[in-house]
């Protein structure tokens, strides 16, 4: 829930730049300008409209998350001896899977929320106006492409902290209490800021879907990820695939940093109780 509170207003201008009400019309502005325009327009306010939404899901899907993962590491062989990085990666991937059916219903609302002029006053009335018009099919309409941009996401990012923090720390090391704070936060913000790099593409295709029918004309008429992608190539440029790159590395970097430092910390504190 910290993560993304704090980070929230980089996420709205994220989905704003990737959610255009017209083919090609935000594609050169900068960050720092569409912030400007948000808060100019709107007040800082505008920069946290639908944050409800993201701190009620983000906090029990989360939990699943790191449950899961800590179980599957374990399971895949990731805690034995002779470090085994697939096993990290793969164990990301299967809380993945979890976390996101938890998380991709309140992610649309979130989403349904940040974009200019939203119709909605508050996530419930999103929420009650979502189902009744496009039923809970609307709600996990992205729920698969989620699941293809979270799963190398999840991947990349799991084995760039866990061997960021095997380099930082020092080869051999066995004792997880000598990676610190510092250690954690580093190789949490080289993860998150990489691995939001290399999806952009996906979240991009993931937003659309989301807003589909709410700020644009446009209709893509499948879920599939591919069509979409030419969907978007053909009508805007291969420069619309990456609108929002920015902010997403400006949301992730941190915003893993403070996940991964908040959790270590946490697990550590909560297993010196026991």
């Amino acid at each position: 829930m910290g993560e993304h509170i704090a980070m929230f207003p980089v996420d709205t201008i994220k989905t704003r730049m990737q959610a255009l009400s017209h083919p090609g019309q935000q594609l050169h502005v900068s960050l720092r300008q569409a912030m400007r325009a948000v808060v100019k327009r709107e007040g800082v306010r505008g920069l946290y409209r639908g944050v409800t939404a993201m701190a009620m899901g983000a906090g029990p899907a989360h939990a699943i998350y790191f449950a899961t993962y800590e179980k599957a590491k374990d399971l895949y062989g990731g805690n034995r001896q002779g470090y085994q990085l697939s096993a990290t990666a793969a164990a990301g991937a299967t809380a993945t899977v979890v976390n996101d059916a938890c998380m991709t219903p309140w992610d649309v609302i979130k989403q349904r929320m940040q974009i200019t002029h939203s119709p909605f006053k508050n996530i419930m009335e999103c929420a009650r106006t979502t189902w009744r018009n496009e039923g809970v099919a609307a709600f996990y309409r992205s729920y698969w492409t989620t699941l293809l941009m979270n799963v190398p996401f999840t991947a990349i990012q799991f084995m760039l902290y866990e061997s960021t923090k095997k380099y930082l720390v020092g080869h051999g090391t066995e004792d997880e209490q000598e990676e610190g704070l510092k250690v954690q936060l580093i190789a949490g913000g080289i993860a998150g800021g990489a691995a939001a790099a290399a999806t952009t593409p996906l979240d991009v295709v993931k937003t659309r879907l989301q807003l589909e029918g709410l700020e644009s004309a446009t209709r893509y008429r499948t879920m599939s990820v591919l069509p979409v992608i030419r969907q978007i190539v053909r009508e805007e440029g291969q420069a619309a695939l990456w609108s929002g790159m920015k902010p997403r590395i400006l949301f992730n970097a941190p915003a893993m940093a403070i996940c991964w430092g908040v959790y270590e910390t946490c697990k550590s504190l909560l297993a010196g109780d026991e």
